[in-house]
C-alpha cells in the first residue's frame, strides 16, 4: 500500500521480496515498480547481497524499513547464523541495510505500540538464556527498531531518521480482529519518506497516523542506543559508518 501510494504521487519505487515467488506476486500487484529485489532478511549473507543490489541501482532518496515478522512464533526459530528469526529480520536486517546502503536522505523504521511493554534492559537480546515468549521477543525487536532509528538520527545529522507505529491493523500478521484502520497504516510511512510538510522534515521522531506520539522513554537513552549498535555490529560483523 505504501508503494502504491508513492507511485500514485509520482515517485519511482523499488520493492523487496523474500523469494522469487513473492517477487512475482509483488510485480503483478504493482507493475509500475522499477524493480523488485530478492533476498531473505533472516540471512546475514542475503541481506548484504540485497544492499549490493540496492547500491547498484543508485542512490535513493528514502528507504522504508517495513519488512518484519510477527509475535505469534511459538518457539525460538533459529536462523542459519544461530539468531532468533524475529530479531534477525526485525532488527538486525535493518541495521545491516542501513550500514551498507548508500546514505539516503530519509530513513523510516516501522516499530509497534508493543515496544512500550518490552524489556528495555537489552539483556539476552538473542534469547539464549530465557524461555521463549513470542510476544515479548516481537515487542523487544520493535523497541530495538526505535533505538536504531534514534541512534541513526544522532550519528547521521544529515539524514532524517524516524520511527513510527502503523497501528494494530488487520493484515495477515495483525489478524482479522485488529481494530485499527488499514487505510491509515501506510500513510505515515509515505509522509515521512517524501513529504515537505515541516512536521515530517524532522529527525529522531516517533509517529502514529501523521502525528508525533510518545515513545518509551528508555528509547531516548543514548547509552541503550549505542549498546544496540555495538551488539548488531558484533553479531553481523558489519561496522556502522561514521557520518
Amino acid at each position: 500500500m505504501a508503494a502504491q501510494l508513492l507511485i500514485t504521487q509520482g515517485h519511482n519505487v523499488v520493492l523487496h521480496a523474500r523469494n522469487q515467488e513473492r517477487a512475482r506476486d509483488a510485480a503483478r500487484s504493482i507493475p509500475e515498480a522499477e524493480a523488485t529485489l530478492v533476498g531473505d532478511l533472516s540471512s546475514i549473507a542475503q541481506t548484504c547481497e540485497i544492499a549490493k543490489q540496492v547500491n547498484l541501482l543508485g542512490k535513493f532518496d528514502a528507504v522504508i524499513h517495513n519488512a518484519g515478522v510477527g509475535y505469534r512464533e511459538p518457539r525460538r526459530v533459529e536462523t542459519e547464523g544461530g539468531l532468533p528469526h524475529v530479531f534477525a529480520i526485525n532488527t538486525l536486517a535493518p541495521y545491516i541495510l542501513t550500514a551498507l546502503v548508500a546514505k539516503p536522505r530519509r530513513l523510516v523504521y516501522l516499530s509497534s505500540g508493543m515496544h512500550r511493554s518490552a524489556d528495555s534492559s537489552l539483556q539476552d537480546i538473542t534469547w539464549t538464556q530465557r524461555r521463549w515468549q513470542g510476544a515479548e521477543a516481537y515487542a523487544e525487536s520493535k523497541f530495538y527498531d526505535v533505538l536504531l532509528a534514534f541512534a541513526v538520527a544522532r550519528r547521521w545529522p544529515d539524514v532524517l531518521s524516524n520511527a513510527l507505529e502503523p497501528g494494530w491493523v488487520p493484515t495477515k500478521m495483525g489478524g482479522s480482529g485488529a481494530p485499527d484502520d488499514m487505510d491509515q497504516a501506510h500513510r505515515t510511512q509515505v509522509w515521512l519518506a517524501v513529504s515537505d510538510d515541516p512536521a515530517a522534515v524532522v529527525s529522531g521522531g516517533y509517529f502514529y497516523h501523521l502525528r508525533p506520539r510518545a515513545v518509551e522513554p528508555a528509547a531516548r537513552d543514548p547509552a541503550r542506543q549505542d549498546t544496540l549498535m555495538t551488539v548488531c555490529q558484533r553479531l553481523s560483523g558489519i561496522a556502522f559508518p561514521d557520518p
